[in-house]
C-alpha cells in the first residue's frame, strides 16, 4: 500500500512528519509518497539522520505550501502548487491508495470536496476523530468541517461512523447516538428532533437516542453524532480538559517530597492513565465521505502520532468501508 503524506503540513512540519514516516515505513509495511519542496525535504532528512531511509520514498516535488492562515479555498487556485494540493491531485489520479496531512483543516474539506470528490449521494464530508472514554474510544462525526446541517446529514455522519467502527476498529455492533441537551425524544430544537427521527428509522445502524455531553466520556456511546458546530465545541472542550485535569494530577505528585514519592509507587498506573486520555494514541480523524481515503493528522502532531495517524489511513484503506458506505446510501437511494 502507498500512502501520500503531505510532508508540509502542520505545526512541527517537515521535520516530525519526517520522522513519523519513517516509523511507519519501518514498522506499518507502507510505501511512502512525499509532497513538498524536495531541496528541503532533504536537506531536514541530512539535518535529522534519517537521509538513507528518505531514499526509500519518492518525492513528488512542489514550490508552495498551504498555511493555517490561508482561505480553505486557495487549495484550488492560488496554492495549486502547495504540498496539499499536489497530494490530492496524486490520490485522484491513482498515484497513491489514501492521502494524509497535518495541514490546514478547511483545506483538506475542500481538497476532498472538489478534488478527490464526494461518495455520490454524500451530502458533506465530515471529520470523525477518535476520542477516549472509561472504556476505550469513542467517534465524534461531525468534529468540525460543517457549521451548519440538515437533518439529512445528521443520519449520513450516523451511517458513516458506525460503518467505520465496525468495519475499521473493530466494533461489533456500533451504538449510534446524537449529542444533545437531553436523553428525551423531545428535546432540542428542529435540528436535533428531525435529525433523531432520521436516525431512529434508520435500518443499517443502531441507534441509542439522545446522549448529553456529561455521558459521552462514561461509554455513552461507540458513535456521537453532530453538527460541526456542536461537534468541534466537544472536541475541543474534551480535549482542553483532559489536560487540564492530568496537568492537576501532575501538580498533586510534584506537591511535597512525601507526593513524590507515591508518585513513583503508582508511575506506571499514573502513564497508562495518561495514555488511555491522550487523543494523540489515534493519531487523528478520517474525513468521512470522500470517495478515496483522506486522514486528518493532529496539527501538533509529533513522529509517533503521525506513525498512529499513518495505521489507521492503512486500516481505513483496507478495511473497504468506503465501499460498505457507498452501497449503504444506495440501498436507501440517497442523492446529493
Amino acid at each position: 500500500m502507498r500512502i501520500i503524506v503531505d510532508a508540509f503540513g502542520g505545526d512541527n512540519a517537515p521535520g516530525e512528519i519526517l520522522l513519523g514516516c519513517v516509523q511507519a515505513a519501518k514498522e506499518l509495511g507502507v510505501d511512502i509518497l512525499l509532497t513538498g519542496n524536495r531541496s528541503r525535504i532533504e536537506q531536514e532528512a541530512r539535518d535529522l539522520g534519517i537521509g538513507e531511509e528518505l531514499q526509500k520514498m519518492e518525492i513528488l516535488d512542489c514550490p508552495d505550501m498551504i498555511t493555517m492562515e490561508d482561505e480553505p479555498t486557495s487549495l484550488l487556485k492560488a496554492k495549486s502548487e502547495s504540498s496539499m494540493a499536489v497530494g490530492f491531485r496524486a490520490l485522484s489520479e491513482g498515484k497513491g491508495d489514501a492521502f494524509a496531512s497535518a495541514g490546514n483543516s478547511g483545506a483538506l474539506v475542500v481538497g476532498a470536496t472538489m478534488i478527490v470528490k464526494r461518495l455520490k449521494g454524500v451530502k458533506r464530508v465530515a471529520f470523525a476523530p477518535l476520542l477516549p472514554k472509561s472504556q476505550g474510544f469513542f467517534m465524534l462525526c461531525d468534529g468540525g468541517a460543517n457549521a451548519e446541517c440538515r437533518p439529512e446529514m445528521l443520519r449520513q455522519f450516523g451511517l458513516m461512523g458506525s460503518a467505520y467502527m465496525k468495519k475499521v476498529m473493530g466494533v461489533e455492533k456500533p451504538r449510534v447516538a446524537l449529542a444533545n441537551v437531553g436523553t428525551e425524544a423531545h428535546k432540542g430544537d428542529e435540528l436535533r428532533l428531525e435529525a433523531y427521527e432520521l436516525l431512529r428509522q434508520c435500518p443499517d445502524i443502531f441507534f441509542t437516542g439522545n446522549v448529553e455531553g456529561r455521558e459521552i466520556p462514561f461509554d455513552g456511546a461507540d458513535v456521537v453524532v453532530a453538527d460541526g458546530f456542536t461537534g468541534n465545541l466537544l472536541l475541543k472542550l474534551y480535549e482542553g480538559v483532559a489536560m487540564a485535569l492530568m496537568s492537576k494530577v501532575k501538580g498533586v505528585f510534584e506537591k511535597s517530597l512525601v507526593n513524590k514519592l507515591a508518585a513513583a509507587v503508582v508511575y506506571k498506573d499514573m502513564k497508562a492513565l495518561k495514555s488511555s486520555m491522550d487523543y494523540n494514541e489515534y493519531g487523528g480523524a478520517p474525513i468521512m465521505g470522500a470517495a478515496k481515503p483522506v486522514f486528518k493528522i493532529h496539527g501538533s502532531a509529533k513522529a509517533s502520532t503521525v506513525k498512529n495517524a499513518l495505521r489507521l489511513t492503512r486500516d481505513f484503506t483496507q478495511s473497504g468501508v468506503i465501499s460498505d458506505i457507498a452501497k449503504a446510501l444506495e440501498k436507501r437511494d440517497e442523492t446529493v
